[in-house]
């Protein structure tokens, strides 16, 4: 008999396969919601916090190892061939090759990048599976966000918001970096960057450094004129398809969305059988809230697993039922204030299950 972790670990493994193609255990643990997302982009754009990943793992130590050993389990059963894949970025020294682990464990290194893709798959798809996981970084130029500095080529002077590329730890402004013939095309349209990118021979992200959050955010692209025109072209010619398609969406997703919210509702009543159906309506609709975060959208509360059902109705009792909101408003640490009304919580869970 599977135990609710090894379902866990199979159904995301599943899901994150089907939906990129190959799957590696950074991919595993972003689709169980233990490691976010956020964490994984800060460090691939090198963000000081982020300088290694292993830590951002949200996991102890024995469940670790009990999901790695189902990780593998499945794999094997599967029959799935390993493609290795490359971590890098690009810094102010070049190429870097990025690091999961603190201590750079050659052996834990190479786990982190391999992934597994369908044995079956035919060689033109693995050979694109292999090559998407080893594309090199893209071409990085930041915008400049001091007054002072000179390209250390030309020696010309580089402004407040000037953009310069950074070779082997040094500034080179576009002309001496053999960019200037690009144009800046701003983030915000995505078909239009999209399409410009694709339609570019030489392109590079530009980034600026946001002193607040201690990260590097990306501003839009650098690309050939001549490319932004035919992407605008054709942006214009399908806008009212898009548009459409956009809206059919929408529509789809709220559908998926009011079906999965029954289902959700569903299994909160078959597990707690007295709880007010209100109550488990409101439960559903708050957990399952598209790109929340929350624990109805991982891959377990989507599965409708136990343990992410239990979690999703004690987080209602906790703020509905008990005073920990009180509590935290009045400077309450919140692990302290979890402790003091877990006791509430089990006392309304034991009526709901009809204990």
């Amino acid at each position: 008999m599977q135990s609710s972790l090894q379902e866990r670990v199979e159904q995301a493994a599943k899901t994150a396969l089907n939906r990129n193609g190959s799957v590696g255990p950074l991919e595993l643990f972003q689709e169980m919601r233990l490691l976010q997302p956020v964490h994984v982009e800060g460090w691939r754009k090198g963000n000081e916090y982020y300088r290694v990943l292993q830590p951002w793992i949200q996991v102890g130590p024995e469940k670790f190892q009990q999901t790695i050993r189902h990780f593998q389990e499945w794999v094997k059963q599967h029959g799935l061939r390993p493609i290795e894949a490359t971590y890098t970025r690009r810094g102010a020294g070049g190429i870097e090759q990025l690091q999961v682990t603190e201590d750079g464990d050659p052996e834990w290194e190479k786990f982190y990048r391999t992934h597994y893709a369908p044995a079956d798959l035919p060689e033109k798809k693995a050979a694109r599976v292999a090559a998407k996981l080893n594309r090199p970084p893209e071409l990085v130029v930041f915008e400049k966000v001091s007054d002072d500095g000179n390209c250390s080529e030309c020696g010309t002077e580089l402004p407040k918001g000037a953009f310069l590329l950074m070779e082997k730890e040094q500034p080179l402004c576009l002309t001496c970096a053999d960019l200037d013939q690009l144009v800046f095309l701003p983030a915000g349209d995505a078909a239009l960057s999209r399409r410009a990118r694709k339609r570019s021979p030489l392109a590079a992200v530009v980034v600026r450094f946001n002193q607040a959050r201690k990260r590097y955010e990306r501003q839009g692209l650098l690309v050939a004129e001549e490319a932004v025109a035919r992407a605008e072209e054709e942006c214009a010619a399908d806008a009212p398809a898009r548009a459409a398609a956009r809206a059919r969406a929408a529509v789809a997703r709220e559908a998926e969305d009011r079906e999965f919210v029954a289902s959700l509702a569903r299994a909160i009543l078959q597990r707690y059988p007295a709880c007010p159906h209100e109550a488990a309506r409101r439960i559903a609709e708050h957990t399952g809230c598209r790109s929340s975060g929350r624990v109805g959208r991982s891959a377990a509360g989507r599965a409708l697993d136990a343990t992410a059902v239990d979690l999703a109705v004690m987080a209602h009792i906790r703020h509905a039922h008990t005073n920990y909101d009180a509590l935290l408003m009045r400077g309450t640490a919140r692990l302290d204030a979890r402790a003091l009304v877990r006791k509430g919580i089990q006392r309304v869970l034991a009526e709901w299950s009809g204990a």
